[in-house]
């Protein structure tokens, strides 16, 4: 390795999502900790978990909610985190797991940490700063938006 290059760490996160009786994607973002910057739940790696199920777990730990997480990552993202000391920075890869939201707890453990909040993809997408993370969620929109139905007119006979 050279001097001055930082190794790059691995993060697990998760995108949840859920969509609305008139097929449009919503996204729950959460604050992060330090900076109150709208993220998504993220963390290291867990002993015993593969990746979609830590993401998982981050989901719950950092915005109450549970659901059917995909295995497959939708893509990953590069971010610098900045260390408890708040002076150093780590350089991270972070994959990226869709999680379909199937119940959203009152109480969790960081509710006191943070703050979840819904928005539609698009509003979350203009929301978050991490480059890379944007066209996530806008592909997320993509793949799970409901078709609309096209209306039937009256029957000519």
């Amino acid at each position: 390795m050279r001097k001055g290059c930082r190794a790059t760490r691995i993060q697990y996160g998760a995108l949840p999502y859920r969509v609305d009786v008139d097929g449009s994607v919503e996204v729950l973002l959460v604050t992060s900790r330090g900076t109150k910057r709208w993220i998504i739940p993220k963390g290291w790696p867990i002993k015993g978990l593969k990746a979609a199920k830590a993401a998982a777990r981050e989901a719950f730990e950092e915005a109450g909610v549970q659901g059917r997480v995909t295995r497959r990552a939708l893509g990953r993202y590069l971010y610098e985190k900045r260390l408890e000391d708040r002076r150093a920075t780590v350089p991270c890869d972070v994959q990226v797991f869709p999680l379909a939201v199937r119940r959203q707890l009152k109480n969790w453990p960081e509710a006191n940490q943070r703050t979840a909040q819904w928005f539609s993809a698009a509003k979350a997408a203009a929301l978050v700063t991490d480059d890379g993370l944007s066209p996530l969620i806008l592909q997320l929109e993509q793949q799970k938006r409901a078709p609309r139905r096209k209306s039937k007119g009256a029957r000519r006979e």
